[in-house]
């Protein structure tokens, strides 16, 4: 959520839509109706760490990143919403293992969709209920029920650091001074002298009386006073609610990081930790099938480990998208190949979450401006252990770069009208290669960056050892530094993934394999643009590539001797 919300501290979001007056009452009266409720703390939740065997959905599989406002309208106001979600589960997953039509995602998470102030929905005004211009509770469990039909999990999007400034609780704190409301949120009589976690203005002028509340992020939206334990107990409410009523799979946490100021510690506090171990322990308790994922941008290997064992199940591995990106820029392999072995060393097997780019960063397309880097960055990533997260449209390579706005431009379906988003006007105009970058245009081409998708997942998906394997880097002889090497190892297969990330194609490529992992090597994957040419086995363990392409991929399958 940084790259988000730093823009918007000087100024607010351009595209604000709030839910108006008659949805800002009905939050308002929910908020009456709870407001008991909501006054006392809960009891703290029995522990319950993430599940440790590989049999848990999120520990196969790959989850895909959808803006609902921007994915499908089914009404034709130009706004897509979860009835159009519904319509579009076959692109994702249409339930056949063999299908070649599919992605073969088992999960997607939505950004927020909480009733909110602004189009992106991080400010939210009731957490209860869906915004109406997505549709309503009833549109939701639709989504999750056809979804699961699917061999879908659905994960919903958590902003439990801030509310948007329009939130009833934070309204009712701001009018009258004696509400238990005031002690959910931090006020100060003047202006204190400390700064934000990156030196912006984190207090803000109250707009009612002379005095300042704190918010990371900016003004509009105020941070929650976790020090408070109705706040706690309302957070984990809300949790449970979407589990329990809704029937989510679970939540991704949103900037995770900043929950808890501890003093002069306004960063991954002792605090943050605690809270963090709570919600993790509310979602499993209400769901031990749940899955949570947390977003800390943070890159350090040593702040991640402090995040576990046992708070949320998983975390966004920023440095390893980092490495990865720049891999496939540069050509060159060593930070990406230091980023995957330190989170390897560093982190619980399979918890944590492999991307690219995400809906706060210039997308993939727009970074690497060639396909055949796009090629190899996504065969980096989907061949790494936890749970990988594709961004919409990424598939297809869609461009977009700050502001945030265009780089959650609607999807490119087809060279239709608005590119078969909309049968309206487009919330937000599409990019301008919308006409020849869409799903229908790649969908029957075999060297398509689709297609090359959807080989990979379906891949992923058909062997245990790309999807909860352990892994192990592997050394190589390429002095040009342009490949990485990394062996995937389950209890019935093992499988040696070979990249290159450089523009010309590298020979004889030597890979050490360690005692237990050798054996006879053979070709498991075929890639119609990228591969391999002959392999075999050296002595002392030593295999060697013929040729690897460039921008290219080889998957190996090893058996025993």
């Amino acid at each position: 959520m940084e790259g988000r919300c730093v823009r918007a501290i000087s100024r607010p979001p351009s595209g604000v839509r709030c839910g108006g007056r008659s949805s800002l009452r009905f939050a308002f009266v929910v908020w009456l109706l709870s407001a008991v409720a909501c006054s006392r703390a809960a009891p703290a939740p029995e522990p319950v760490e993430p599940p440790s065997n590989a049999t848990a959905w999120w520990h196969n599989g790959v989850c895909y990143e959808v803006f609902v406002r921007s994915f499908q309208d089914s009404d034709g106001d130009g706004i897509g919403d979860l009835p159009g979600l519904t319509a579009r589960l076959d692109y994702i997953n249409d339930g056949n293992p063999q299908s070649k039509t599919s992605l073969g995602a088992n999960c997607i998470w939505l950004m927020p969709i909480d009733e909110a102030m602004s189009y992106h929905g991080y400010d939210v005004v009731d957490y209860y209920h869906v915004d109406p211009h997505y549709g309503n509770g009833y549109d939701f469990r639709r989504l999750v029920g056809e979804a699961h039909k699917r061999g879908i999990h659905v994960i919903v999007g958590f902003v439990p650091n801030h509310t948007g400034s329009q939130n009833p609780w934070f309204q009712t704190a701001l009018r009258d001074t004696s509400s238990s409301y005031r002690g959910w949120y931090r006020w100060s009589k003047t202006l204190p002298p400390q700064k934000g976690p990156w030196g912006q203005e984190a207090w803000h002028k109250s707009p009612r009386r002379d005095e300042y509340y704190y918010g990371v992020f900016w003004h509009e939206m105020p941070d929650l006073n976790y020090d408070n334990s109705a706040v706690r107990s309302e957070m984990q409410k809300v949790l449970r609610y979407w589990v329990n009523e809704m029937h989510a799979d679970g939540f991704r946490f949103d900037a995770i990081s900043y929950l808890v100021e501890d003093d002069s510690v306004l960063e991954h506090s002792r605090g943050t930790h605690e809270v963090l171990r709570e919600m993790g322990n509310t979602v499993r308790n209400a769901d031990p099938r749940s899955f949570t994922v947390g977003e800390m941008t943070d890159e350090s290997p040593g702040v991640m480990e402090t995040y576990y064992p046992d708070q949320l199940d998983s975390y966004f591995a920023f440095a390893v998208a980092k490495g990865a990106m720049h891999a496939a820029e540069t050509g060159d392999a060593r930070g990406f190949v230091i980023a995957v072995a330190h989170a390897n060393q560093k982190f619980p097997a399979g918890r944590w979450s492999p991307f690219l780019t995400n809906h706060d960063q210039p997308r993939v397309m727009t970074v690497l401006g060639d396909e055949g880097k796009a090629r190899v960055a996504a065969s980096a990533m989907l061949m790494l252990p936890g749970m990988p997260f594709v961004y919409y449209g990424e598939e297809i390579g869609m461009v977009g770069q700050k502001p945030d706005e265009m780089i959650r431009t609607p999807m490119q379906w087809s060279s239709a009208a608005n590119g078969g988003f909309t049968g309206g006007k487009p919330w937000e105009p599409l990019q301008t290669d919308w006409q020849t970058k869409n799903v229908a245009a790649q969908d029957q081409d075999p060297g398509s960056l689709l297609n090359h998708y959807r080989r990979l997942i379906r891949l992923r998906n058909a062997h245990p050892a790309l999807g909860d394997g352990a892994l192990e880097m592997v050394a190589t002889n390429d002095q040009g530094g342009t490949t990485a090497a990394w062996i995937r190892t389950s209890p019935r297969e093992k499988v040696l993934i070979v990249v290159n990330f450089g523009d010309r194609a590298v020979e004889h490529v030597r890979l050490g394999l360690s005692a237990e992992k050798r054996g006879e090597v053979r070709p498991l994957y075929e890639d119609p643009i990228g591969g391999c040419a002959s392999v075999r086995l050296l002595a002392g363990g030593m295999a060697e590539l013929g040729r690897v392409a460039a921008h290219g991929l080889c998957v190996l399958g090893v058996q025993n001797d």
